[in-house]
Parts: structure tokens; C-alpha cells; sequence
């Protein structure tokens, strides 16, 4: 069976709940591999709730559907303060991206408490803002950035993570709204750490299956590199 965008795999799924630091509860959902324990868990930070980003966001529903099965991750997804999904309303409202500060470690004590494996951050868009600036937790053990529009994150915030010292991985599209290869790759220069990987003809949104395996396959080369590459087939109906 090919995989198409509409493929949801086996995995063991439950909704979770967070709770932040001050006083907000989250919701959620966990993915995990189908029979056997994960190797690496994805924390996955959506993008802008303002412009209907949420934890549904297709990169990371198709993730969630896929990852599990075929590369024995584990997927974090849930929705930030005041946003909304299929799954529900988190508590709060949208802070900016500094109260948000509250809603990434929870979801990295979730993690821990839980006894999650090998924590990475995967941010997209105003995920990436979040990551940068609120990411530097020691169980961490690194972050992919999908679309950094470098807005909220300033140098000293590329700054704070190049002392953090954990992998840093860019996925910047060729055709991006904000932020392009070249430019991207002068502005993390300044983390020695960071690879920017441009991705041609991709835009801020990755539409169309053949981005979205691309940045699957990015993310489980990092995080997972046995499972590489993905397969574009699976056995069964």
C-alpha cells in the first residue's frame, strides 16, 4: 500500500493533558510505536494559533500517523495556550510567545514524568520562536526547525542556543514568506551547531506529499537515523 497524505498507520494514540506552571491545563495526544517502546520521542510546538496553526497542523497529524509505525517515535503534539483543535481547547490565551514559556516545559515534564525517551523539539513557524527561546531544557537532546521566521527569536536567543550546545537542524523552503536559505544560513551562522538544510521549491506551509516526506525523512535522519529513509510502501491494506 503507497503511502498517500490521508495514511494513518498503527500506533497506540490517548489524549493527554498538561499542566503549565501557572495554573493552565493543555490538551493533547500521544503517539507511540504500535508493539514496542519508542526510541526518541518528537515534542512537536505549532505553528501561529493566530493564523489557525494548532497541534492538527498537517505536518504534524501526518507525523503523528506515520512515525510511530515506521520509525519507532514516539509524538508529542498538543495545543498551546487558548488554541483550539479537533481534541479541544487548551486553557489561556495566546501570549506572544512568552507565555508560551510555560507551555513547552510542561510539555518536557510530560515527557520526563513519562519516562520518554531521548526528547527532540521539532518547531514550526511561531513552534521554532518557541523552541529557540524557551527550548534550553537539559533533557532536550536537540531541535529541528521547520519555517524559523526568526521574528520573536533575536540573535541573543541563536546565541543562548549555541551555548546550549544541542543539534540544531533548519528546514528552510527555497520559496519561504519569510525567511530564505541564503539569509537563514548568514543568520544561524552564529550557532556553530546549526545545519540549514534548504529544501527546493518548498514553501512556508509545505504543501503537497513530496514536502511532507521530506521533512519527515529530515526529521527521523536526525533523530532516528535506522529508520532512514522512510518508506513510501507498507505492507496490508
Amino acid at each position: 500500500m503507497e503511502i498517500r497524505a490521508s495514511t494513518v498507520l498503527p500506533a497506540r494514540r490517548e489524549p493527554i493533558e498538561l499542566h503549565t506552571g501557572d495554573g493552565l491545563t493543555l490538551v493533547g495526544e500521544l503517539a507511540l510505536p504500535p508493539e514496542r517502546p519508542p526510541v526518541a520521542t518528537l515534542v512537536c510546538l505549532h505553528p501561529l494559533p493566530t493564523h489557525g496553526g494548532m497541534m492538527d497542523s498537517h505536518l504534524y497529524k501526518k507525523a503523528a500517523n506515520r512515525l510511530p509505525a515506521l520509525a519507532d517515535l514516539a509524538v508529542l503534539r498538543f495545543n498551546t495556550r487558548g488554541t483550539s483543535s479537533e481534541r479541544g481547547t487548551s486553557e489561556g490565551a495566546f501570549a506572544g510567545g512568552e507565555g508560551e514559556r510555560f507551555d513547552v516545559a510542561a510539555a518536557l515534564e510530560y515527557a520526563e514524568f513519562h519516562d520518554l525517551p531521548r526528547p527532540w523539539l521539532v518547531g514550526w513557524s511561531f513552534g521554532t520562536e518557541l523552541t529557540l527561546k524557551w527550548g534550553h531544557d537539559p533533557v532536550v537532546q536537540g531541535a529541528i526547525l521547520l519555517s524559523p521566521p526568526l521574528h520573536r527569536a533575536t540573535d541573543a536567543d541563536l546565541d543562548a542556543w549555541a551555548a546550549f550546545g544541542r543539534p540544531l537542524t533548519v528546514l528552510v523552503p527555497e520559496l519561504d514568506d519569510y525567511l530564505r536559505p541564503e539569509e537563514a544560513r548568514r543568520r544561524f551562522a552564529r550557532v556553530p551547531q546549526a545545519e540549514v538544510v534548504g529544501v527546493d521549491g518548498a514553501k512556508h506551509l509545505w504543501v503537497g506529499e513530496p514536502y511532507v516526506r521530506i521533512v519527515l525523512d529530515e526529521i527521523v535522519r536526525r533523530v532516528n537515523p535506522a529508520a532512514h529513509p522512510l518508506p513510501t510502501e507498507v505492507a496490508g491494506a
